[in-house]
């Protein structure tokens, strides 16, 4: 009898052993499989090279424009995420990861987000507001950081100021010598020696030794590093299966686009120098990543950032007139532009709408979106290179019907000038040494003492 039962237990056996394995492989994230199986719990990611549905951008259109794009020669390697009304409908890679490779640009492409980073810290620090472990109104010396400002203003600046870069000191403090290596600690206890640009509160000049002050504070509320609240809070949480917040995260990543700079795209050495200050500019990750982020933004994930949360960070704190000098080109669209907490604020078309750009040695970001649509875009690419600056423009134009400009300027003359105002503000522009840079905004008109 047992002789004849014996298939039946083998049979049995192999069923849970298989079982097992299948449960085992879903928690440790074996494979690409892996990975997409944590994501799709939460939000649906589009299958590769599968039709988009029917929506209001074209993505035909758009498909062939990004391909034309990336025929110019300073373009190595760019990723697009596209949600229309919440959903991800569009994700591709183009391009190598690197000049001269073979390596392709895919959904799960790790690169830098730059100043999107921002954003991150910002929405990290309200959530531990609605936890009740800090006010925004809080001054920045209740937290025992390493700032000092000029006139002992730390004990009147507060955590907002730092996230709405409103703290009174001029543009870019302290980024030449955070780039030549120096410890960001010793740059914010220093800036008592600087000089103020206005009363703190009253003018936006765009900071990342400073901003990231707001590091400090996360990893003072909650005993822990900066990048573990992160992935516990939001990656792990989100499913973003790619994102880190370190150098050597980033150059462990299964598929990394490496940086390249100059007209002739060249790769060089990535340095450790905005990875110290991570709150400003250390969060690397994939564009598939960056559009569950997005998401998360538009409210899809109330659990994680709660509408409360959104409405802080996403409320104008401070009127941008430079930023409105740097988008002329695009006045026609965002003639008016302010800051919340993070992030910016801008009118489009008669459209409220949320974005950012970043920018980092070889590597530029870009995110907009509209959260009443639930509708946006996100790009990133491996270059110095200003020529997409107009992808955001070309999707928001198609979700709200509006009529086609050549915004990306594929039709212009490939030599055609290109302004640096129109650049908008990022990390890796600072003033040169030694000059005081005249780089706030309020009414537009210079405060005394500013040269």
């Amino acid at each position: 009898m047992l002789r004849g039962r014996l298939p039946v237990y083998l049979l049995i056996g192999l069923v849970v052993a298989v079982a097992l394995w299948g449960m085992l492989r879903g928690r440790t994230g074996g494979g690409e499989a892996g990975q997409n199986n944590s994501q799709t719990a939460r939000f649906n990611i589009p299958v590769a090279n599968q039709t988009p549905p029917p929506g209001a951008v074209d993505y035909a259109q758009l498909d062939a424009r990004l391909q034309r794009l990336m025929r110019d020669r300073s373009m190595v390697g760019l990723a697009i995420g596209v949600v229309e009304n919440g959903e991800i409908r569009f994700l591709k890679g183009y391009g190598v990861t690197q000049a001269g490779g073979s390596e392709p640009v895919t959904p799960s492409t790790v690169f830098r987000w730059a100043s999107l980073s921002k954003g991150v810290a910002a929405d990290m620090v309200v959530r531990l507001v609605a936890d009740g472990s800090l006010s925004l109104t809080d001054p920045i010396a209740r937290w025992a950081t390493s700032v000092r400002l000029p006139g002992g203003t730390e004990s009147s600046v507060t955590v907002a100021d730092i996230l709405a870069h409103t703290t009174g000191l001029f543009a870019h403090a302290e980024d030449p010598r955070l780039e030549e290596g120096m410890d960001p600690h010793v740059l914010r206890a220093s800036m008592a020696l600087l000089h103020n640009t206005c009363a703190p509160g009253t003018c936006h000049a765009y900071q990342n030794v400073l901003f990231d002050a707001s590091s400090e504070v996360v990893e003072r509320v909650t005993g822990k590093p900066y990048g573990q609240v992160l992935r516990e809070r939001f990656f792990a949480p989100l499913g973003m299966t790619t994102a880190s917040s370190s150098r050597a995260e980033l150059m462990a990543s299964r598929s990394w686009a490496r940086g390249h700079v100059g007209g002739n795209p060249q790769t060089f050495e990535i340095s450790e120098s905005y990875y110290r200050v991570p709150a400003a500019g250390g969060i690397n990750g994939s564009i598939q990543d960056l559009s569950i982020w997005m998401l998360a933004n538009m409210g899809l994930a109330p659990d994680v950032l709660s509408p409360a949360m959104l409405q802080q960070v996403q409320t104008p704190r401070i009127n941008t007139p430079g930023e409105n000098r740097r988008r002329r080109r695009f006045s026609e669209r965002t003639a008016s532009t302010q800051y919340g907490l993070g992030w910016r604020v801008m009118d489009y078309a008669g459209h409220r709408v949320i974005g950012h750009h970043g920018g980092v040695k070889g590597y530029r970001s870009m995110i907009l979106f509209d959260p009443a649509l639930r509708s946006g875009v996100v790009v990133l690419w491996n270059s110095a290179s200003s020529r997409p600056n107009g992808i955001e423009y070309e999707v928001m134009d198609m979700v709200y019907h509006l009529p086609f400009r050549d915004w990306l300027r594929l039709d212009t003359p490939e030599d055609a000038p290109v302004e640096r105002a129109e650049e908008p503000e990022a990390e890796g522009q600072p003033a040169p040494r030694g000059r005081v840079s005249a780089r706030f905004e309020t009414d537009g008109r210079r405060r005394p003492g500013a040269r």
